[in-house]
This record gives C-alpha cells, structure tokens and sequence, in this order.
C-alpha cells in the first residue's frame, strides 16, 4: 500500500502523523511512503531526515490525496482537504466526530474509511492512541491556566502557588481521568489549592493515596460542582465520554457566580467542551471572556509542545497503522477489536455507536 502523510493545516498545528522512524518501518514491511515536504518541520523532522529513511517528498497535498491509499494524520481534516478524500481510501487521525456534524456526514458521503485513534480502545476501556496526547494537554491546562490568570492577560492576577503569608490559589479540576489526573499532578506540584471532582470514587481515591493531605477529593454532583466554582480561580474541563460529546457540567448562568477573572480550561473542547459557553480556539487567540470569566478553549493544545507530543503520538498509532496497511481496514478490524472500535465509518456507513447516537444516525455492523 502506498501511505501519505500531509503537512497539518489547522491554525498553529506543528506536530505530525508520522516521524522519519515511522516511514521507515511501512517502507521495511515493503510499503510505500510520501511524505509532503515541511510536514515534519514544526516538530524537529527536515525533509532530509524522511529522504534518508527512504519515504519519497511531495511538494503538495494534491499528489497524495490521489494517489496513496491511507492518510496518516494528527488532526481532523479540514474542509479544502475533506473536498480531495476518496471512496475507499483510509483516513487514519483524530476525528472527533461526535462534535462535528458536517464533517461525519461528508465522511460518510465520500465513503472514506475513517479510523479515529480516540475511539480505539481496550477492553477495559482505556483509549491507548488518546492517552499520550491526554497526558499532555492535562499538564499543558494548569500550565496554560496559570498564565491566562495573570492580569496582562485578563486574569485575576494570582500566582497559584502564592508566597509565605498570601493564600495560594485555587485549581478545581472536573474529572480524574488521565487528563484530569495530569491536571492534578502539576497543580500540586505548582503548590495550588487543588479539588479533584469525578463521579468514580475509586480514582478519586487513587489520587488521594498520591497525594496525601494535598488536594481535596469530591464526589462530582450539580452541587459540589457549584461550590467548587465560587472558590476556584482555574478550573479545567477534563471530562471524556469515549467518542461522544462531552457533558457539559458548567452552565451560562454559574459564571456570574465566579470570581470576576477566573479562568476556565475547557480539555474537552474537540468534543464539544464540558462548559456550555465553550467555543473552539486556535493558539493564535486562545481566550475570550463571557461575564468576566476567561475562557482557554484551544482544541490542539499538544499542538503547541509538537517535539514532545508527536513522538508520544506516533509510538502510541504506529502498530495499528502497520496492520491497517498491512491487512487492509476491514481485515485488521476483524483480527483486531481495538483497532474495531476506532472504525468510525465505512463504505458510507457509520460503524461508531457514540458517533451515531450523537446525529440519530443508524449505527451499521461492519460485514
């Protein structure tokens, strides 16, 4: 099989689906690998390093719309590359379809074979190609946080960690999942005021065993929600229904009950957001405000650390992509239940059960 791998459009996207390492290993299982010229550039990876490896440069997307028969991506197409997808040729990246109605229907229109590495998941239900980026983005939302709260900013101008003699501040973190378990790790390491809320008790446990006496654990309700949100100066959205849209757990009307200049971090914003007044950012303009509350809702925010990030995310996609080109996507669905579960659409059928129920659409069985 011939595989493409595209320079990233989305606004300030640097990271890439495939590192000069990962092209070599389709080229030594005896595929074929393009690679677009700079896509490699924003997270350390010259042209020379992909030619070296073997894979062949293309100057524009064009060619490898046309011509490969998987796309190995980071983020979800955009609508001038939705437009080049062909019936049949597998589409391998984050889609995040349960958040974007327009996008699923020309998927299933086009009949791309669309494996999102969000949905791919282990029996238990971990998500092992989410995971990595996860990781990330919840140490990156304190991080983040932290800098919108200073003044310049339009922030409240705390410093989390506050000094000898000045209360520090308050970090409330929505979900004690991975992301919000990496929330929470920065958080305390900064020396914040940290609450953790989940609904699962036995996370909020494992983190209170972590960190003993340094954060306080709440079981996650309507009011202990709104409690949390009049102390907190940073909260973080990091809330995950796999392939779903998020829940949103702050309404429009909690926000005149914050701290004029809080900030709120939405991690779940490329499903949908966990706040009703979530709307996508890029890093470019990452904030805006709605009665008086900041609002960080950047929908790539590995994005910004890309050496870092596309080495986690292609060690984490790289096996199932060898068997996706290997197998072909119906085959290696069959032999593979993990890699099943990231088959969103298929021959203009979706196949995601979340993703259907999120449009009222008809979830079909692979054949």
């Amino acid at each position: 099989m011939k595989i493409g791998c595209l320079k990233e459009i989305k606004t300030h996207e640097y990271r890439v689906g495939l590192t000069p390492d990962g092209a070599r290993a389709f080229l030594d299982q005896g595929h074929e690998v393009d690679i677009q010229s700079g896509a490699g550039l924003g997270s350390g990876f010259p042209d020379e390093a992909y030619r070296e490896a073997g894979a062949r440069l293309v100057e524009d997307s064009a060619g490898i719309f046309r011509e490969c028969g998987m796309i190995v991506k980071v983020k979800e197409p955009q609508p001038s590359e939705v437009a080049q997808l062909r019936e049949g040729q597998i589409l391998y990246t984050y889609l995040h379809l349960a958040a974007d109605e327009p996008l699923t229907r020309s998927l299933l229109e086009r009949k791309v074979t669309a494996v999102a590495y969000e949905t791919m998941a282990l029996d238990d239900g971990s998500l092992p190609c989410l995971r990595p980026m996860s990781e990330i983005a919840g140490r990156l939302s304190v991080q983040e946080g932290a800098k919108y709260l200073e003044k310049p900013f339009g922030g409240r101008g705390v410093l989390l960690g506050g000094v000898p003699g000045v209360p520090r501040g308050n970090v409330t973190v929505l979900g004690a999942g991975i992301v919000g378990s990496n929330a929470v790790r920065v958080a305390v390491g900064m020396g914040a005021e940290v609450t953790v809320l989940d609904l699962d008790i036995r996370r909020l446990a494992a983190l209170d065993e972590l960190y003993p006496g340094r954060l306080r654990t709440l079981r996650s309700s309507p009011a202990t929600i709104l409690s949390s949100l009049r102390e907190a100066d940073v909260v973080i959205g990091a809330v995950l229904v796999p392939g779903a849209r998020a829940p949103q757990l702050v309404k429009r009307e909690h926000l005149p009950l914050m701290r004029p200049g809080a900030v709120l971090v939405d991690v779940a914003v490329d499903q949908g957001g966990c706040f009703e007044t979530t709307r996508p950012t890029t890093h470019e303009h990452p904030v805006y405000t709605v009665d008086g509350v900041v609002h960080y809702c950047v929908a790539n925010m590995p994005g910004a650390v890309p050496a870092t990030s596309t080495l986690a995310l292609t060690g984490a996609t790289l096996p199932s992509g060898l068997a996706l080109a290997r197998h072909g996507a119906l085959e290696a669905a069959r032999r593979d239940a993990v890699l099943a579960r990231g088959l969103n659409a298929y021959d203009g059928r979706c196949t995601c059960p979340a993703v259907a129920a999120a449009f009222g659409l008809e979830c079909i069985p692979l054949p």
